[in-house]
């Protein structure tokens, strides 16, 4: 007897992007985890931006090997608090969000949740929106990388900026939420599911 083609499970709806939530972006020292030397921070209530900070941190080594793409170097940041108190002055922008965006989203989940248990701080509990999956389900964007969706977008970015990229990512829900918001959805059956999403 032959099997019945499943069907395709219709694309989920997007999430509730007019209630708060935080835009965040890491960049690092080193290829751990845990080497947050920036930080990025951008709040946003009724589709509007209404906080933000940035932050160097003091990476726990004072090898700093990604100085070519961000620009940060260890004199710059040998003094800056490490990220335990770092955290401590941006947590208040979390209060009430309903979910975390980011660019990448695993990269800067994977950050957070390192750098949070080297420090014996709590992770927030909440989900990650990723902005990359975003702009490709909203419309159907290929590439999707920060500087190609700001470009689409008209949204100004100073590249591998915490603030900067923060603010964008930020700035890309906001435009995805518009219903005039510019280009095509994604098909119905777009391979940006739920969960790719929701990372």
């Amino acid at each position: 007897m032959p099997s019945t083609p499943r069907r395709k499970k219709p694309p989920a709806p997007l999430p509730p992007f007019d209630r708060p939530f935080v835009a965040i972006d890491f960049e690092t020292a080193d290829h751990g985890a845990d080497s947050a030397c920036a930080v990025g921070v951008v709040r946003v209530e009724n589709l509007k931006v209404v906080a933000r900070e940035a932050i160097l941190i003091r990476p726990p080594r004072p090898r700093i090997l990604f100085t070519h793409v961000h620009g940060i170097t260890w004199p710059m940041v040998k003094d800056s608090p490490v990220f335990r108190d770092a955290w401590a002055r941006v947590t208040h922008l979390l209060d009430g969000a309903t979910f975390l965006a980011a660019h990448n989203a695993p990269f800067d989940r994977g950050v957070l949740t390192a750098c949070c248990t080297a420090h014996g701080v709590a992770s927030p509990a909440l989900p990650f929106v990723c902005t990359v999956q975003l702009a490709r389900r909203r419309w159907a964007m290929k590439p999707a990388n920060l500087p190609a969706v700001c470009r689409r977008l008209g949204i100004g970015l100073i590249h591998h900026d915490a603030g900067s990229d923060a603010e964008a990512c930020a700035r890309i829900v906001i435009a995805a939420a518009a219903p005039e918001s510019a280009g095509p959805s994604a098909p119905p059956n777009s391979e940006v599911s739920r969960n790719r999403l929701f990372d």
